[in-house]
């Protein structure tokens, strides 16, 4: 049966109406929901397309390839200061031996500015940097000069002592934070959050030291003082690796500025960890007296990552970001020692 009202009986003659139901809108919010749904399949499509005809541009950092980017004086100039950035903290240190790799490979560069401003990071990362920049200064006979900017601590700092025994080549900004040289192994215990939960531990060893630092046990004295030696022996080596670069330090002077303490420039320059108050600028102008070079033939130099497709859309941080997440969340388990400028733990 119908459900619309009939229709009044028109005069002899008349044309006949019949109502039609109307059709509803759709709402705004259904509206909304077709257009995400067309644009992420637009993206869909998109990043399929890039596979297919252009699959190397959808890593964040093609074939490990750098691309050289001008900073400043002659742009035409034949010879060049390049700037190696070490920039946020250090991990493993592969992303500043591409730079390395590129000017090993690039003849007309005839000195370096170490341009640093970061906090440190791991123990093995900071040393991997400043092995391999010393050994591009060796063989290439290049003079270096350190930039500091805003931090260079701990593990930036001892990036920092790749310079050598160079008189006057550290310098840093008037608001830099430098030192905090030493050696930390974070560690949380969450023991007790364990017992309140009725959580237990039953993780199976080989040995009662291979689980070593798990924050879900309380430390036991044998397993402290196997961390403590690993601290040891890798402070050791920073004091070592800092004598090297500062040979002119006094012991007096070594015992102030390896209590892990982070100075300010003036007090950096008392103590003898730097040599200069100055900025990036001050820092290119000594290495183009340290290599003799005439600024009308010689341009400044960095080096940056190829713009991809992922970083576009995503945004370049999130591009690099998101391969390492789950390491980061593996890592949060896993007891390091950093060289790492770090609030200190109760």
């Amino acid at each position: 049966m119908s459900t619309y009202p009939s229709p009044e009986q028109p005069a002899p003659g008349q044309p006949i109406y019949i109502p039609v139901p109307m059709q509803q809108r759709p709402s705004v919010l259904a509206r909304l929901f077709t257009l995400l749904q067309w644009l992420a399949f637009g993206f869909f499509m998109l990043v399929v397309l890039t596979m297919m005809f252009a699959p190397n541009t959808l890593s964040s950092d093609p074939d490990n390839k750098l691309e050289e980017r001008y900073v400043s004086l002659a742009k035409d100039g034949v010879n060049k200061v390049a700037i190696i950035e070490i920039d946020g903290t250090i991990m493993d240190g592969k992303e500043v031996k591409k730079q390395i790799d590129k000017i090993r490979a690039d003849d007309a560069v005839k000195a370096l500015v170490l341009r640093i401003d970061s906090p440190g990071g791991t123990v093995t990362g900071s040393d991997y940097i400043y092995h391999h920049v010393k050994q591009l200064v060796a063989e290439r006979k290049l003079p270096i000069v350190v930039s500091m900017g805003a931090l260079a601590a701990s593990g930036g700092y001892y990036s920092a002592m790749a310079c050598g025994k160079q008189d006057d080549v550290i310098y840093a900004e008037p608001t830099t934070w430098t030192g905090s040289i030493g050696v930390i192994i974070p560690h949380y215990s969450v023991a007790g959050l364990m017992d309140k939960l009725a959580i237990e531990d039953d993780s199976i060893k080989s040995a009662p030291l291979k689980g070593v630092g798990s924050p879900t046990k309380p430390m036991t004295p044998e397993e402290r003082q196997v961390l403590e030696t690993l601290v040891k022996e890798s402070f050791e080596r920073f004091k070592s690796i800092v004598k090297s670069g500062r040979p002119k330090l006094t012991d007096d002077q070594m015992k102030k500025a390896t209590t892990g303490q982070v100075f300010t420039t003036k007090q950096a320059l008392e103590l003898g960890l730097v040599d200069k108050e100055g900025f990036l600028e001050d820092a290119i102008e000594r290495s183009l007296q340290l290599a003799s070079l005439d600024k009308a033939t010689t341009k400044v130099v960095k080096y940056h990552k190829p713009t991809t497709v992922v970083d576009a859309l995503l945004g370049a941080s999130a591009a690099v970001s998101q391969p390492n997440q789950l390491r980061q969340l593996l890592d949060l388990g896993t007891p390091r020692a950093y060289y790492l400028f770090a609030f200190p733990q109760r």
